[in-house]
């Protein structure tokens, strides 16, 4: 059997999902659903990098799986990513941890040698995902881990000179951080809701973006399933 953990910040991104997977087989406690084949666990941490990585080592420290997936939406800074995307983000950095100069600029932790830039998991101060080479069904972006999500031109333009990211989110690099030092196989999948741009929810493609989502993560569940529940 395999045994999987699916990890999403809020029910709300994966509520497609977790509707199919009722239909063929009620959850047991905790969100888990067990086929002959397949095991499925299902972890909600609530929005944002403590919550997901406090909740994630619990999981981790508890049981061991096969792969972990985090799924979620996700803000483009490359408007050549359409609305409702689906991608594979392969690296992850801490976009906002460091300090703030005199000047506006920002210097993050590892020039301040605050961090060690290239002790695990870090290679040159981001995370790669060295699991994600197996799977490679999906667009593959970079992406970056925020506290606030960006919505302010001037603080948009600063981090887009600091940075060469695709995406950005409140939680991957809180999955990429904790697999990474448990040694545990993961992907992180995002679909495109919106730009980062002056924020603008009107703009947003939600609805979208969670369709498009929910149907690449029921396409891999019925590829791990045999098949037999499309």
């Amino acid at each position: 059997m395999k045994n999987l953990l699916l990890v999403a910040a809020t029910e709300f991104e994966i509520a497609p999902l977790l509707k199919w997977l009722e239909t063929i087989k009620a959850p047991e406690a905790n969100l888990k659903f067990s086929f002959p084949e397949l095991e499925v666990s299902v972890l909600l941490t609530g929005v944002g990098l403590p919550l997901a990585m406090f909740q994630l080592t619990r999981a981790l420290t508890i049981a061991r799986y096969d792969l972990v997936i985090n799924a979620g939406i996700a803000g483009a800074l490359d408007k050549q990513l359409e609305l409702g995307a689906v991608v594979q983000v392969v690296s992850e950095t801490f976009a906002d941890l460091g300090v703030e100069e005199a000047d506006g600029s920002f210097t993050d932790l590892f020039k301040l040698n605050l961090i060690n830039a290239v002790a695990p998991p870090f290679q040159d101060g981001k995370m790669v995902n060295t699991f994600g080479s197996a799977y490679d069904f999906l667009p593959k972006v970079h992406g970056i881990t925020v506290n606030k999500v960006h919505g302010y031109a001037p603080s948009i333009e600063k981090l887009k000179r600091h940075t060469n990211a695709k995406v950005e989110s409140m939680e991957g690099a809180a999955v990429f951080y904790t697999c990474l030092m448990y040694q545990m196989p993961f992907l992180e999948i995002r679909s495109i809701s919106n730009y980062v741009e002056p924020r603008n929810r009107d703009a947003w493609e939600i609805a979208l973006a969670i369709e498009n989502l929910n149907d690449v993560l029921k396409n891999m569940l019925a590829g791990l399933l045999e098949n037999r529940y499309e």
